[in-house]
C-alpha cells in the first residue's frame, strides 16, 4: 500500500451492548502511512472502534474496507495484516522477551520464525535483553516487546490502544521516535491517547465522546472546527475567580492552565460581556489562540453521557 491510498475508510460503523451505542454511525478515512490519534475521554467507544475495525468485534452496522479488506465480511484477512497493540500489556510475564516473540511468531505461523524473532529483536533495540523475563521488565521496556510482538508479522497497520500509559517521559519521547521513523517506511498508525502533547505529534486526529465522533482533522482545523475564543488570566485568588467566572452566561469554561486561567467560549460577544466586570487589575487579561486541551475540555462539556440512554 502507497502512500495516497486509504488504509482505513470506514462509514457508519456500530456497535450496540444492550441498550448502550457505545460507537455511533463513526465514519474514518486514515490514509497509509498517516499517524492518526483517536482521543476521547474514558468509554467514549475508542478500545471498541479499534476491535471492531481489526476484526476482534463485529460491527452491528457499517461498511467499508480496512487494507483493502472488507471490514464486516474479511476480518481473517485483515488480522493478519493488522497489529494489535491492547491497554494492558498481555504477554507471559514467566517467558522471556524472546520466547514471547516466538510464541507470536507461531500464532501467525511465520516461515523462518527465529529469522523473524532476531530480526524483530535488533529492530526494536531489545538486544542484549531478550533473556529476560517479561516480569522483570520497567514499563517502558514491555512497551517496547509489546510494539515488537506487534511488529513482527509485517503488518501494513498497527493500532495501539494508550500504548503510553504508566511510562515515563523518556520512554514516551523514544515511543513517538519509532512511531515516526516507521510511519516514513509507509507503515500506518491509529492511535489512542489521552496525552494532548501526543495528539499534536499525529498527522491527524479524531475526537469521539460517548460513541459519536465530534471532530476530526489537523491540530489546527480540530481546533478551528471547535471555534473557541480564549482569554489568558494571571492573578492572585485565581481558584475564586473561577467560580465566580463559570457562573457567567456565555463563559463555557474556566480552566486553570499552570499559573494562568483559561477563559473560553465559541461566542465572543457573549464571553466580552461575562469578563468585562472582572477586567480589572489585579488582574492580567490578554486574548490567546485556543489550543487543543481547550478545544478538548470544550467537546467534553458538550458531550452527553449514553450509559442511561
Amino acid at each position: 500500500m502507497r502512500n495516497g491510498e486509504q488504509a482505513i475508510d470506514v462509514r457508519g460503523m456500530t456497535k450496540h451492548f444492550g441498550h448502550r451505542t457505545v460507537v455511533d454511525h463513526v465514519d474514518l478515512l486514515v490514509h497509509a502511512g498517516e499517524i492518526y490519534g483517536f482521543l476521547g475521554p474514558n468509554g467514549s467507544g475508542k478500545t471498541t472502534f479499534l476491535r471492531m475495525l481489526c476484526g476482534l468485534l463485529r460491527a452491528d452496522d457499517g461498511s467499508g474496507q480496512v487494507l483493502g479488506n472488507d471490514v464486516i465480511h474479511e476480518s481473517e484477512a485483515i488480522k493478519r495484516k493488522v497489529g494489535y497493540m491492547t491497554q494492558r500489556f498481555s504477554f507471559w510475564e514467566d517467558l522471556s522477551i524472546e520466547e514471547n516473540l516466538d510464541f507470536v511468531a507461531r500464532m501467525y505461523e511465520m516461515k523462518n520464525r527465529r529469522a523473524a524473532v532476531r530480526q524483530t529483536i535488533a529492530g526494536l533495540g531489545l538486544e542484549g535483553r531478550q533473556d529476560q523475563l517479561a516480569g522483570q521488565l520497567s514499563g517502558g521496556w514491555k512497551q517496547r516487546l509489546a510494539l515488537a510482538a506487534c511488529l513482527i508479522h509485517q503488518p501494513k497497520l498497527l493500532l495501539l490502544d494508550e500504548p503510553t500509559a504508566g511510562v515515563d517521559p523518556k520512554a514516551r519521547r523514544d515511543f513517538w521516535e519509532q512511531i515516526h521513523a516507521l510511519a516514513s517506511t509507509g507503515l500506518t498508525f491509529l492511535i489512542t491517547t489521552h496525552y494532548m502533547d501526543e495528539a499534536e505529534r499525529c498527522h491527524r486526529l479524531a475526537y469521539i465522546s460517548y460513541g459519536k465522533l465530534l471532530a476530526d482533522g489537523t491540530v489546527d482545523e480540530v481546533i478551528a472546527q471547535v471555534g473557541l475564543t480564549t482569554w489568558s488570566v494571571t492573578g492572585p485568588d485565581l481558584p475564586k475567580l473561577t467560580e465566580q467566572l463559570r457562573h457567567q452566561p456565555g463563559v463555557q469554561q474556566a480552566v486553570a492552565f499552570g499559573n494562568a486561567l483559561h477563559v473560553s467560549s465559541d461566542d465572543p460577544e457573549k464571553l466580552e460581556r461575562a469578563i468585562a466586570q472582572f477586567r480589572r487589575p489585579p488582574y492580567d487579561w490578554r486574548q490567546i489562540p485556543s489550543g487543543l486541551e481547550d478545544a478538548f475540555i470544550s467537546l467534553m462539556q458538550e458531550s452527553t453521557d449514553n450509559f442511561l440512554q
